[in-house]
């Protein structure tokens, strides 16, 4: 997913904004974890950046997106763009 989020929308109040963006992201890492591995062997890890235009992002984890989301509301963001790719990796051997 790379997608540009409008933080505003002239109907909804900016909670409300947020809450929906956070739906969609908690959907999109659901779905992505779902998708079948070729063997037992690998999970799925997720590569993610959040910033307030794409030449402005940073590296960060799936978790921390949620506080990310609320701190660009208080600052009262007009956008931000939100990356997050999904990748296969192998599990440690025990």
């Amino acid at each position: 997913m790379k997608k540009i989020f409008q933080l505003t929308a002239e109907n909804n109040k900016p909670e409300r904004v947020i809450e929906k963006i956070k739906h969609d992201i908690k959907k999109y890492v659901k779905r992505e974890r779902n998708k079948k591995t070729p063997d037992d062997d690998h999970y799925w890890e997720f590569d993610c950046k959040f910033g307030k235009t794409k030449d402005s992002t940073k590296d960060v984890i799936v978790p921390d997106i949620s506080g990310l989301l609320d701190i660009a509301a208080k600052e009262e963001w007009k956008e931000c763009y939100i990356q997050i790719l999904s990748k296969l990796k192998p599990r440690a051997k025990k």
